[in-house]
């Protein structure tokens, strides 16, 4: 199959140039810049027929959307440019898949929930509920990619991580190296995951659709959850960064979200009950601490 890629760039997108490696398809990796040391195609997909005329020149059979506006706080005040990138594009993919008969594999968040008090683990069919503008564009986007009618798969993930890119395991590795004292949040709870493993679960989707080939007539289509296996607090996921890293001199102490002022509320309560895409792929999730340890180890090796 020929594939593209878009946000190349980025954790999922690089974790992607991997799968790509592996992989006996053929794979366009585009972003909206071209960084030396990887092949990248120029495409902004805000632009609908740069879209349409990329997917038409290379013949592409699917479409994986790794891009994303993801800075949560900036987006209260960036609300234009964040629905465009969040929203318009999607729909500008979708409509192209559907023209072209292809499938689209989006990537979306937990944030499209957090404004109803949830205890157990998110499902797909439940109402979202966003808190701020990064939530609410997100959810416009997986709207309009189902407004379309295009085949999808839109794969909601939540705190993402990788060797890649600024992430929260680089920015703990480097506080609790410095820093004698550490407050962290301890009353949001959902599950850390590891991008590759992400990347993993989006190759297994995308080997399911090859010998159909045919968007009509595939019948897997739809919103799934995908994040590593168990439950922590961004508390309880810095203590475990800095024990594998062996930073045993940092006091890290829980603390309450309201200790720091953010312009959006984020989710208490997220985590996403992954039942449907397992049964429907077969996958097998590793458990968010056993990803964590590969990730870093990969970056102690890099």
């Amino acid at each position: 199959m020929n594939i593209l890629v878009t946000g190349a760039n980025g954790q999922l997108g690089n974790e992607m140039r991997i799968i790509g490696r592996e992989s006996g398809d053929r794979y366009l990796f585009t972003d909206v810049v071209a960084p030396e040391g990887v092949e990248t195609v120029i495409l902004d997909i805000t632009d609908v027929e740069a879209v349409r005329s990329m997917v038409r020149e290379h013949e592409i059979d699917c479409i994986v959307n790794c891009a994303a506006y993801t800075n949560v706080d900036k987006a209260e005040t960036d609300v234009e440019f964040c629905r465009r990138l969040n929203a318009l594009a999607p729909k500008n993919l979708a409509q192209v898949m559907k023209e072209t008969g292809g499938l689209l594999v989006h990537v979306s968040t937990d944030y499209v929930f957090g404004g109803d008090p949830y205890n157990v683990p998110c499902r797909e069919d439940q109402k979202g509920t966003p808190t701020g503008v990064y939530g609410m564009t997100k959810l416009e986007g997986e709207q309009h990619i189902l407004e379309t009618g295009c085949k999808h798969v839109i794969l909601r993930t939540a705190w993402l991580y990788s060797e890649f890119g600024r992430n929260f395991v680089k920015t703990m590795l480097n506080l609790t190296a410095t820093k004698p004292q550490l407050n962290v949040v301890f009353d949001q709870a959902g599950t850390p995951t590891y991008a590759y493993d992400l990347a993993v679960a989006i190759r297994t989707v995308l080997a399911d659709y090859a010998p159909v080939k045919d968007a009509a007539e595939y019948g897997k289509g739809g919103i799934y959850h995908f994040s590593n296996e168990g439950v922590c607090s961004w508390y309880d996921f810095t203590k475990v960064i800095a024990a594998l890293a062996g930073h045993t001199e940092c006091d890290i102490r829980p603390c309450h979200s309201s200790e720091f002022p953010s312009p959006v509320k984020r989710p208490a309560y997220s985590v996403l009950d992954k039942t449907k895409i397992k049964d429907t792929f077969g996958l097998c999730i590793p458990y968010w601490m056993d990803s964590l340890k590969v990730c870093m180890e990969n970056m102690k090796n890099s």
